[in-house]
């Protein structure tokens, strides 16, 4: 799904077991750049959110999910279609670091990652993240956010 008009926005969220700093999450971001450079040579990768670390998590963000953790992380990005999104989530170096995710972020019952759909050239920002994901978790999949499971048209 996908076409030239549209392309497909994510974020996804973790609330950290420990900071970021920690003894524990040292593999975790050890991962980051090069799981982050396999992202930005995928094909239908457009962009992803990051300071000049190369990241973004020194970035705040969903500050209201926070409570009993170290904080939470965020992740955004922009790919030309779902399947090029998908492509990459379950490529190995990927999946290699969701294996792991457990040792470093808690686990939640709600809603961590959102997807939407935004104009060829348009770029989220935090703010609309945020609304997606809130959204997500109040109304379920929606044209307006959905999850990798529940994918609705661009047109929708």
């Amino acid at each position: 799904m996908g076409n030239s008009e549209w392309h497909l926005a994510q974020v996804n969220i973790a609330r950290l077991l420990e900071p970021l700093d920690s003894e524990r999450l040292a593999d975790f971001v050890a991962a980051l750049d090069p799981v982050n450079a396999e992202a930005d040579k995928a094909p239908g990768f457009v962009w992803r959110l990051k300071t000049d670390d190369g990241n973004a998590t020194s970035l705040v963000a969903f500050e209201w999910d926070a409570s009993g953790t170290a904080g939470v992380i965020t992740n955004m990005s922009v790919w030309e279609s779902f399947d090029a999104l998908k492509d990459f989530v379950y490529s190995p170096k990927h999946l290699e670091v969701l294996r792991q995710r457990r040792n470093w972020f808690h686990q939640v019952a709600e809603a961590t990652t959102a997807l939407w759909w935004v104009r060829s050239g348009e770029l989220p920002d935090l703010s609309t993240a945020e609304l997606k994901i809130r959204k997500l978790r109040e109304l379920g999949p929606t044209p307006e956010a959905f999850s990798l499971n529940k994918i609705f048209d661009p047109a929708q």
